[in-house]
């Protein structure tokens, strides 16, 4: 197996983004194997590449991972964003697992049609104003990271969910000036700067073409 970190993914989002954003703010260099036929993905089920049969797969330190959260735990780990001690990591762990689940709901939208698909917007909305923006405004007040004294995974993905929410309700933020004044600082990192540049790895908002190619490799049908 390579040496290279390798991501199998499709050419899109989904549960790869917060990956991609945690191996982009430690500027390692990553590789990706866009899945775009069922073909592709039979031949990584028969080579036995993922364990559970699922991507995302991401082959990094000779090993083939799959399970988004571990493979996020060992980038966090291997990297230093996952804090300094046992207590500091169970608080990131908690502020992460809470903007999991605010993406998670923005992340199934695109496979959401008509009333249901705004239905779902009017939930995200809610959820985030009321269940998990608040949250991570108190916490940043008076502090410039989520946790301790030092970046971590959980300000990665605080970056990342809040700039999807931005993206689908623009003035969302406007309440929380401390969420605000985070995204200006870690703006402020090359990594992350560079990240967000035009050309970059980070993928766009999902289309139609995602959409229908998640659809066929995967082999399901949309509600």
């Amino acid at each position: 197996m390579s040496e290279k970190i390798v991501l199998y993914y499709f050419n899109g989002r989904g549960r790869m983004e917060s990956i991609r954003w945690l191996l982009a703010t430690a500027g390692v260099h990553f590789e990706e194997v866009n899945l775009t036929k069922r073909e592709q993905y039979e031949k990584l089920l028969n080579d036995g590449a993922m364990m559970f049969q699922q991507v995302p797969l991401v082959e990094i330190d000779g090993m083939q991972l799959v399970q988004t959260k571990a493979i996020m735990n060992y980038i966090a780990g291997k990297y230093n964003l996952n804090g300094k001690d046992l207590k500091e990591r169970v608080m990131i762990e908690m502020y992460s697992e809470g903007l999991c689940d605010c993406m998670e709901m923005i992340m199934i939208l695109p496979f959401k049609q008509g009333q249901e698909k705004e239905t779902q917007l009017g939930a995200i909305k809610g959820k985030a104003t009321s269940r998990f923006l608040p949250v991570y405004e108190k916490a940043l007040s008076g502090s410039q990271y989520l946790v301790g004294s030092q970046l971590s995974r959980a300000d990665v993905h605080l970056m990342e969910a809040t700039l999807m929410l931005e993206e689908k309700f623009p003035t969302i933020l406007s309440a929380f000036p401390n969420l605000k004044a985070f995204q200006d600082r870690m703006r402020s990192l090359p990594t992350i700067n560079k990240f967000l540049q035009p050309g970059s790895q980070r993928k766009p908002q999902p289309d139609d073409v995602y959409v229908k190619t998640v659809v066929e490799v995967l082999n399901f049908q949309i509600p």
